[in-house]
């Protein structure tokens, strides 16, 4: 336990000292009336703003974004990983598909967003449209580019034993490549919290971007921050998750059955 806290104070312990230090001198700089609440407010009107609407954040649009970010990412890294897989068995896929794939990072989201709107309206799959859109490149290429430069050396030892296309894939390609493919959900997984965002802007009830957008309109900036400060922790949080989940699945990537 000793040993652990430790090593958490050697990895982190500069950055929290940098973060307290960031944060009080942006409360003292606040207080001290050098920078104009309405612009910026102090963390501590922040934190009263979390406190004082908690019950509408937490139940009603922290869940409705959640929701949108666990649906987007989910099809995310179903298609992604079919795509991916998909694109290195097939020379032909990929001639095909790849060039899509770029031209549908060219679009700006706020341009196509209000055409997920006219498509499926202000339900929650114009949402997570936008999700998808914006989260699923990573997945796409993570995969492509890990599968196909992984294992070479070990890939032209089992072609000489004999070992057909899937073998070489299930046992060299594929376990080589799970850094590249768990770097690209990693990615994912804080773009979809971005994509929900800023479909809930364009178009929404409930969400964490809707209810940012309504405290803009009432020149509430405490309440803005308290929204940005819930989104910011919710890609954290997902992102530390699915690092947890990526040291649990490397520890026997080497382990080839």
């Amino acid at each position: 336990m000793k040993a652990s806290l430790k090593k958490w104070t050697e990895d982190y312990g500069l950055f929290l000292l940098v973060v307290l230090l960031l944060v009080s001198g942006w409360e003292w700089a606040v207080r001290q009336a050098m920078i104009p609440s309405f612009i910026l407010p102090a963390p501590s009107a922040i934190w009263g703003a979390l406190i004082e609407n908690k019950q509408l954040l937490f139940e009603e649009h922290l869940p409705a974004t959640l929701k949108e970010v666990l649906i987007g990412f989910g099809l995310s890294v179903i298609g992604g990983l079919i795509l991916g897989v998909g694109m290195h068995f097939s020379r032909s896929i990929e001639k095909v598909l790849y060039p899509f794939l770029v031209i549908s990072q060219t679009v700006p989201l706020i341009a196509i967003s209000p055409i997920f709107i006219m498509w499926f309206g202000y339900s929650i799959w114009s949402k997570i449209a936008v999700t998808i859109l914006t989260a699923f490149f990573p997945i796409v290429v993570s995969t492509y580019d890990g599968l196909k430069t992984g294992g070479n050396e070990y890939r032209e030892l089992l072609l000489t034993m004999g070992a057909n296309r899937w073998t070489i894939f299930k046992k060299i390609q594929l376990p080589m490549a799970l850094p590249a493919i768990f770097s690209g959900l990693k990615l994912s997984v804080v773009y979809c919290v971005v994509g929900a965002t800023i479909g809930e802007w364009l178009g929404a009830s409930e969400g964490l971007g809707y209810f940012s957008r309504r405290m803009s309109g009432n020149l509430q900036a405490d309440a803005v921050f308290a929204s940005i400060f819930l989104l910011s922790m919710l890609g954290i949080v997902l992102f530390l998750l699915i690092g947890l989940l990526e040291k649990q699945v490397l520890k026997n990537k080497y382990r080839f059955n």
